[in-house]
Parts: C-alpha cells; sequence; structure tokens
C-alpha cells in the first residue's frame, strides 16, 4: 500500500509515531505551532482515510494509533525525493547529505562505515 504524504500529514504523524498514541490536543501540545484545533482534527482524519492512523474514543476525545511504520513512510519519501530533485541518482543525494556542515564527523564516520560494510556484502 503506497501512502503519499503531504508536509503537514508528515508532521502530524510524526508526533502520532514518537508518542505511539496521541489525541488532537497532545498533538498541538507537541508541536508546538500556532495550529488550530480543527486543523489538527482535519489532518487525523484525513490521514485516517488514507489508512495511516485509525481512532479509538476516549472519553470526549478520539485517539489516534499509527497503522504505518515510519521505515515505511520514509522509504516512499525517500524515493520519491531522489527521482523529483536528483534525477534518480543516489550519488547526488549522497553528496548533498555529506557536504552539509551540519553533519558532524562522528556522523561521517557512522556513514563511511555503513557503506563500507554494504561494499563488503556485494564483494561476498
Amino acid at each position: 500500500m503506497t501512502i503519499q504524504l503531504t508536509r503537514r500529514e508528515l508532521d502530524i504523524i510524526s508526533v502520532v509515531w514518537e508518542l505511539g498514541s496521541a489525541t488532537v490536543g497532545e498533538v498541538l501540545e507537541k508541536l508546538g505551532e500556532n495550529l488550530a484545533y480543527t486543523t489538527v482534527l482535519t489532518v487525523l482524519r484525513t490521514l485516517e482515510t488514507k489508512g495511516a492512523v485509525r481512532h479509538e474514543k476516549e472519553g470526549k476525545a478520539h485517539r489516534y494509533y499509527p497503522l504505518v511504520e515510519s521505515e515505511q513512510v520514509g522509504d516512499r519519501s525517500i524515493n520519491r525525493l531522489l527521482e523529483k530533485v536528483y534525477q534518480g541518482s543516489r550519488e547526488l543525494l549522497l553528496t548533498q547529505l555529506v557536504s552539509d556542515k551540519k553533519v558532524s564527523g562522528e556522523e561521517l564516520r557512522r556513514l563511511r562505515k555503513l557503506i563500507d560494510e554494504r561494499l563488503e556484502e556485494d564483494e561476498s
């Protein structure tokens, strides 16, 4: 099942993933943005229609639970970014990632280790 998420949907489902489940109020509190209650509710209902979350009644509120894993959405988002922005070139994407001055030396070493491990797998 392919689920395409907008930036706002991704912001909101990220809170649900992080908390494990969330009410509209909890999402609003966690986001810390100036969003209307009805905006978050509408986005959660849209996510439910897309099959990304489900809800259970909890008192007067609804508690939303994720139905998709962050990795599933992440894979699709990265693939979409790769195709739309980097013309399918993983090398260009990686170049952009490692060129970012915010990436620490430690992160770069971990990335190098991952690449070295992947190369060893291919050589086996």
